[in-house]
């Protein structure tokens, strides 16, 4: 049957046309052909699948605890050689802070101990150690507590105490476990070194009076009091700053000496790690406000001059976390970009500059 013009079979022929086998198509090389099998997805290797955990946690988590242990020792020392009542008050008012860094950092290094015993165990829920964490920072507020309980004065001031260290040592933990854990790691390792800096630095505050001009009057008291704790604050944030960056550096290199695929930490880790100090500075402060605030008013209200002081002394906390903060992170960042090189970009096209000029010099 013939096709009518216009309908859909128009274009067909009457008859089945006979293909040439010659013209087939070739079969395609076997070098270009698929193969018939490709390996499971699950079975590639994946790159950088060793679990990141923080190098020389348990070391960490044994000076942070004992670093507490000292701060809770002299301050029993403090508040036991003192007459019972007024001095006892102020002087628990004045070593709060120390506790409650102490405690922050402590729990924080527990926590990493913690993770990493779950590193270990291959696992790598961010949840799970998230939890872990936490109760790693719990069970060292939990211990502080009985010692200060056990130890101390039974009274309302202890009782502060204990549950103000709990608090900020479950914090700590919480926090440790929220975050990268290499970086937490640095945060940990400035935020001890800055603490025991400024407990060092004691000791050079008086030739320091001297030197910015303390006299006789109390106008050249404040000032001179005022360049001091900026000078701590500036070099408590330097030494944060040097020992994250020294941290982190270290933790590159071992993870590469046992993975050469291992990633490394960019550089907002260097600069996070780098404030992370004054962070925790800050952070202890809100502790300190919000747990203490029952023995900060009763230490503010013994006297107008106790007062003025506990007032004072909570600005300058604030004062040297922020020096801190923005130190720590600007001597990190540096030091990180100290040890960058060209990019490969850059390379070639100083290789191609260096060729055109010595073609040109012939």
């Amino acid at each position: 049957m013939s096709n009518q013009p216009g309908s859909s079979t128009a274009e067909e022929p009457d008859q089945p046309v006979e293909t040439d086998p010659a013209a087939a198509p070739e079969p395609a090389d076997e070098a270009l052909q698929v193969p018939e099998a490709l390996p499971a997805p699950e079975a590639l290797p994946a790159p950088g699948g060793a679990i990141v955990r923080a190098p020389g946690a348990v070391v960490l988590a044994v000076l942070a605890v004992g670093w507490l242990a000292a701060m809770l020792w002299s301050t029993r020392a403090a508040i036991t050689s003192a007459q019972a009542g007024v001095t006892a008050i102020s002087l628990s008012a004045f070593a709060l802070p120390g506790v409650i860094s102490a405690a922050l950092v402590a729990g924080a290094a527990a926590a990493l101990a913690a993770a990493n015993l779950l590193a270990r165990r291959g696992v790598d829920r961010a949840t799970l150690r998230f939890v872990v964490a936490t109760g790693a920072g719990l069970l060292v507020g939990l211990a502080a507590a009985v010692v200060i309980n056990l130890t101390y004065f039974d009274n309302a001031t202890t009782n502060v105490i204990a549950g103000t260290a709990a608090a900020a040592a479950t914090i700590g933990g919480a926090v440790a476990g929220a975050g990268n854990a290499r970086v937490a790691g640095a945060v940990v390792t400035a935020a001890l070194g800055a603490l025991v800096f400024v407990v060092a630095f004691s000791r050079a505050r008086d030739p320091l009076f001297d030197l910015f001009g303390a006299g006789g009057t109390q106008e050249s008291l404040v000032t001179a009091a005022k360049w001091v704790s900026r000078t701590e604050s500036l070099l408590a944030g330097l030494v944060a700053g040097l020992l994250a960056f020294a941290y982190l550096t270290w933790a590159r290199r071992r993870a590469q000496r046992r993975d050469p695929a291992a990633g490394d930490v960019r550089w907002p880790g260097y600069l996070l790690a780098g404030a992370g100090p004054g962070l925790l500075l800050l952070l202890a402060e809100v502790v300190i406000r919000v747990g203490g605030r029952s023995l900060l008013d009763l230490a503010g209200a013994l006297s107008e001059a106790d007062s003025v002081a506990q007032t004072s002394l909570g600005t300058s906390r604030v004062d040297n976390g922020i020096w801190v903060l923005f130190v720590g992170a600007l001597t990190a960042l540096i030091a990180f970009g100290r040890t960058l090189g060209p990019s490969p970009d850059d390379a070639a096209e100083d290789d191609g500059a260096e060729a055109v000029e010595a073609s040109a010099d012939r």
